[in-house]
């Protein structure tokens, strides 16, 4: 048995539908990966080099922030595949309780601090 174990696999165990499946998912992470360095960039240069009015550039880093969030999320931690129902159910429902709860937090701050 152990002379059987040093040789080595003619062929890969996966079939070809598995590994082109494995190829696709991982150019789909590599380009979700570029596009979040992307993103990255975008903000720090929008903000270091002053072409975005101060007003607009706080959402703005918040929008691209909560973009790369999202991807971080469906591709990296995989709640885009199959049976993950229930995490992305209890992550949609602290969305919509976490919202208002954020917008009154900033009204109620803005409301006393002016």
């Amino acid at each position: 048995m152990s002379d059987e174990m040093s040789k080595p696999f003619p062929k890969s165990a996966m079939t070809e539908d598995e590994r082109y499946e494995l190829k696709r998912e991982t150019r789909i992470q590599v380009i979700s990966f570029a596009f979040m360095i992307g993103l990255t960039i975008m903000s720090f240069l929008s903000v270091s080099t002053e072409t975005i009015v101060t007003g607009f550039a706080i959402p703005f880093i918040l929008l691209l922030g909560a973009v790369q969030f999202f991807l971080q999320l469906f591709y990296f931690m995989h709640l885009k595949d199959k049976d993950h129902g229930w995490p992305n159910t209890f992550f949609t429902t602290g969305l919509v309780l976490m919202t208002p709860m954020l917008i009154a937090l900033i009204l109620l701050l803005g409301v006393t601090k002016w």
